[in-house]
């Protein structure tokens, strides 16, 4: 699997327009399974978000929300979830996921399911982790997410085995290259984020 994060775009800080607040991005941490990683490898991500002035990051755990059963779920429709104010709030997403079986867990699936508008013509990236790397999770979840009318950003990040990278304290503590790849791959992120909020105000995409 080729590396999508070795060009270094401009730096984010470029395009940040001072008219607007600092760009709201949600981390979803997918797993719920018991000793999973994930909420660390959130945690990696929103601290090197946080780096940059112009970002203000929401964890969303799929551990700790309850959606409302499927019974319930038409398309485009439903009852209102405990997190659709906080994803339509978002300008630009984080998908923290593990792969499971060659893709990505239905923890994250009934998620992405229960919302739609929300998630329109906005970016995201995604951070996926597995024995491998998981990169089949990012590979599927691309074209969910284009279904959404969302924009996946060219790089996306894959961890082989984050569970032999952590510090005495249990901190994802990878080597300095992996970090720096994360601060490319956001970057990106952001550019998008920056351009596709402001297209949507000012040539609202037709219905």
């Amino acid at each position: 699997m080729v590396d999508m994060t070795t060009q270094t775009p401009p730096n984010s800080e470029h395009f940040v327009n001072p008219t607007r607040g600092p760009t709201r991005v949600a981390v979803v941490s997918s797993s719920v399974r018991d000793g999973r990683v994930g909420p660390t490898i959130a945690d990696w991500v929103v601290t090197t978000l946080e780096r940059s002035s112009g970002i203000e990051a929401d964890v969303i755990d799929l551990a700790q929300i309850t959606l409302p059963d499927d019974s319930q779920l038409y398309p485009g429709g439903g009852p209102r979830s405990e997190v659709a104010a906080r994803i339509d709030a978002a300008e630009a997403f984080v998908f923290v996921t593990p792969e499971y079986n060659h893709s990505y867990p239905a923890s994250l699936k009934r998620l992405i399911d229960w919302h739609y508008g929300e998630w329109k013509l906005k970016p995201a990236t995604i951070v996926a982790y597995g024995v491998q790397g998981g990169y089949s999770a990012i590979e599927h979840l691309r074209g969910v997410l284009a279904e959404l009318n969302m924009v996946t950003t060219r790089r996306c990040l894959g961890l082989p085995a984050p569970w032999q990278h952590l510090d005495d304290a249990s901190r994802f503590a990878p080597d300095e290259s992996v970090t720096e790849r994360l601060k490319v791959t956001l970057a990106e992120l952001e550019w998008w984020a920056g351009v596709l909020t402001d297209a949507r105000s000012d040539r609202p995409f037709p219905n």
